[in-house]
């Protein structure tokens, strides 16, 4: 079982997704990561949301012109999404078992976003593997982006991972670390308990 089913039990979707309309009423931008992500490759680029939970990362990027697919565990998650862009490819899957072929996936994408805390919440002694598997459906050159907390308060759970321990994942994978930042606004990283990787293929 997942960090992430441990913590809510896989019913937070509609939860989950109230939380973030009450901080879009307050004002706050909600969409750091997909305008991160979107200045790194080119218009209507191939984009993996991994992780996507309630969608919305990738709903943006889709509506910025992006080619967009969603994958999530989290089924209460999906109901969300689904509901909030119908037309949009979601599927429920493991990344730990992530087959893009047995789900009738193409793996050549330009780009594979894990943003959410993904890399911190999934089931101990996965996070290899999952590395693995997403380095595998991108494009040569491609780019996988993963933002996580590294500390307690940053995370809704222990720290789980590091990011030496997730650099070494990703190098096993066949990638290599192209940049790092300390937020989705592309603010340096100064060793502080939160960072955005972006490593290539």
């Amino acid at each position: 079982m997942s960090r992430w089913e441990e913590l809510t039990g896989g019913t937070s979707g509609e939860e989950y997704a109230a939380r973030f309309a009450a901080l879009a009423e307050s004002g706050k931008d909600l969409h750091g990561e997909a305008r991160f992500c979107a200045a790194l490759v080119p218009p209507g680029a191939r984009i993996l949301d991994a992780g996507c939970g309630t969608g919305r990362v990738m709903i943006r990027l889709a509506e910025l012109g992006h080619d967009c697919t969603g994958v999530d565990l989290d089924e209460s998650m999906l109901a969300v999404a689904r509901k909030a862009a119908p037309d949009l490819p979601w599927f429920q899957a493991d990344l730990a078992g992530f087959d893009p072929a047995a789900l009738g996936i193409a793996a050549d994408f330009d780009l594979v976003v894990a943003a959410g805390n993904i890399f911190p919440l999934l089931a101990s002694g996965t996070e290899g593997e999952v590395a693995r598997r997403l380095a595998a459906v991108l494009r040569p050159g491609g780019l996988l982006v993963a933002g996580f907390g590294l500390d307690r308060a940053h995370l809704p759970v222990p720290p789980s991972i590091t990011l030496e321990e997730y650099d070494a994942h990703c190098a096993a994978a066949g990638l290599t670390l192209v940049d790092r930042f300390a937020t989705w606004d592309a603010d340096p990283y100064d060793g502080g308990g939160y960072a955005v990787s972006v490593h290539h293929r």
